[in-house]
């Protein structure tokens, strides 16, 4: 009983102090993995014709059911047309488990982007990109326990269903470039629209109850500090209703092996800090064509002293190749949209 009370009013004291957190949508630590989620025009911008990425997130586990929430997302780039322009076919899903009643979030998301070369010389790029699908939310009404259950009236609840469908689309934009005398410099930045159909997001049906559009801005750079060693960047700020969201951080890489254009292993260390919720250390390992990440929220939120610190972990797993049997691979394009 004592541990049923503490987990009421846990929530109850999270949800107090996240008013909007009905209308938030789901976010990774490791953002960097998830580039459709943050904008559809981040689709492509990687070196390779086909990049595969898996994300699994566990939160709250300390505390009560845990917020369980795995990624995949698949990409294809291709060249279009004479010049240097490209395109790239992706599709996003995600599934999202929370609480003893299951409730569920399901997305199937397919997205397309253009990516438009500016110079005929130098990496660089407008990219415009859409991204739409459907979402199913559902739960199981048997787990559910309310106070009508106990005077003999069933759940007291009026929906006739425990799940719905709806359509939601994003749209956004994102310039990426090379700079400097090495290639191997890159930035982007970016601005998407998610939920612009204002789909309804509500059991009872009720039109006026609508998910929150939310706008991402996105910024990452990547320099090299030696033969060696390279620096990342990257940072996303959001803004959906009256919630807002500002993650940044830096990542500190090591190439290992003799050939530093094609090394063995690439050794990547840092950390992320979710303003005001969660500080992140990450690390990362890259072994030609895959790429392993794991990470942690250490709380730092007012939540910190019911939760006693801990937060969620990630894991992630990233491939990338190139296609060159394919006429239409990237691989021995002089100018490709990368970071």
């Amino acid at each position: 009983m004592k541990k049923i009370k503490f987990i009421l009013s846990f929530v109850a004291y999270a949800f107090s102090l996240m008013p909007s957190a009905f209308s938030q949508d789901i976010h990774f630590s490791q953002f960097f993995e998830t580039p459709l989620l943050r904008n559809p025009s981040l689709a492509g911008i990687y070196t390779g014709d086909i990049r595969v990425q898996a994300v699994y997130r566990n939160q709250w586990n300390n505390v009560t059911n845990a917020y369980k929430t795995e990624s995949l997302n698949g990409e294809y780039k291709m060249p279009v047309g004479k010049g240097n322009d490209f395109m790239t076919v992706g599709l996003q899903m995600l599934n999202d488990v929370a609480g003893t009643i299951g409730w569920t979030s399901t997305y199937f998301l397919p997205a397309l982007n253009f990516h438009k070369s500016l110079s005929a010389d130098q990496n660089r790029y407008l990219s415009a990109g859409f991204m739409g699908g459907f979402v199913q939310r559902r739960f199981d009404r048997s787990k559910m326990t309310t106070n009508s259950q106990y005077n003999g009236f069933g759940d007291g609840e009026t929906f006739s269903q425990a799940s719905y469908i709806y359509l939601d689309g994003s749209a956004g934009m994102s310039y990426n470039s090379s700079f400097g005398s090495d290639v191997n410099n890159n930035f982007f930045a970016g601005v998407a629209y998610h939920h612009f159909n204002r789909p309804s997001n509500s059991f009872y049906r009720n039109a006026k109850i609508e998910l929150n559009p939310k706008w991402v801005f996105s910024a990452g750079v990547k320099f090299v500090v030696t033969d060696y060693t390279f620096l990342t960047i990257q940072a996303d700020h959001s803004n959906q209703g009256s919630f807002q969201e500002t993650v940044a951080g830096t990542m500190f890489a090591i190439k290992i092996g003799e050939d530093i254009n094609h090394p063995q292993y690439t050794i990547q260390g840092g950390a992320f800090l979710r303003w005001g919720d969660a500080l992140i250390p990450v690390i990362k390992v890259d072994y030609n064509p895959f790429s392993f990440a794991f990470s942690y929220d250490a709380n730092i939120s007012a939540l910190k002293p019911s939760s006693y610190g801990l937060g969620g972990f990630e894991f992630s797993l990233s491939y990338i190749a190139f296609r060159s049997r394919l006429e239409k691979s990237t691989i021995n394009s002089i100018l490709c949209p990368r970071f």
